[in-house]
């Protein structure tokens, strides 16, 4: 079962606790369940209409993915990545998404392209409309579909999970207008992608990951607690 992360829920989980791993996951990739964020089983039991101990199943496996912290007598909260990993993450996706491009070259065809310029389109027009949670959707969508181009699912689920990651960077070390990655960085690759430039493809990739690791900030961000009713409603229990 797959949604807008393009990350499917453990298959073990039944259709309604999928429901609620994906609407979370969905929130603390857009940024809407920040950080540090407070994740209290009773509320969030309330809200999804379901009891305690689904919830515990939910957010256990979220914290598999690392997606969330649990810790005995504190509880749960959205992860909030060390300097450390926050860098490791972009290096590792650097060398990762780097390595792949000449198989993604390999098998590039015009469709590809054309999808991948409809994607930075709706990132442009997010940024435009000042929607942040679609902006960053369709930034991870542009990398995730540009390694997918290769034929490596594999490789195209690490990258998929490692999006997710570099999302909880963002929200933790990023500043209060970035959200995702650089519109003009993606339409300068598909130029490259267009020209066949293996060289300077790599080189820009690379460059891109750097920007980004070079445009946070990293300060300690503070504890949070969310408003559930207001995100996820009651009505989700009827889903």
């Amino acid at each position: 079962m797959k949604r807008e992360t393009g990350l499917s829920a453990p298959q073990e989980l039944p259709d309604k606790e999928a429901h609620i791993w994906h609407s979370l996951l969905n929130a603390i990739v857009e940024h809407q369940l920040p950080p540090g964020c407070k994740l209290p089983e009773e509320a969030l039991a309330e809200v999804f209409g379901v009891s305690r101990t689904g919830i515990r199943k939910v957010l256990t496996r979220l914290a598999a993915v690392q997606m969330i912290e649990m810790t005995p007598r504190r509880g749960a909260f959205v992860a909030s990545p060390t300097v450390e990993a926050s860098k490791a993450i972009f290096q590792t996706r650097s060398v990762i998404e780097c390595a792949n491009l000449p198989h993604v070259l390999a098998r590039l065809q015009p469709p590809h392209l054309a999808g991948l310029e409809k994607v930075v389109a709706l990132e442009e027009q997010a940024h435009r409309e000042g929607d942040g949670p679609a902006a960053i959707r369709h930034s991870a969508a542009f990398h995730i579909q540009l390694q997918a181009i290769s034929g490596n699912a594999v490789l195209t689920e690490m990258v998929t999970s490692l999006t997710q990651r570099s999302s909880l960077v963002i929200a933790a070390w990023g500043s209060p207008w970035q959200r995702g990655c650089r519109c003009d960085d993606h339409e300068k690759l598909i130029d490259l992608l267009r020209e066949k430039d293996l060289t300077g493809l790599t080189d820009a990739l690379a460059h891109h990951f750097t920007h980004i690791v070079e445009s946070l900030c990293f300060e300690r961000s503070g504890e949070t607690l969310a408003d559930f009713t207001r995100l996820f409603g009651k009505a989700e229990a009827q889903l």
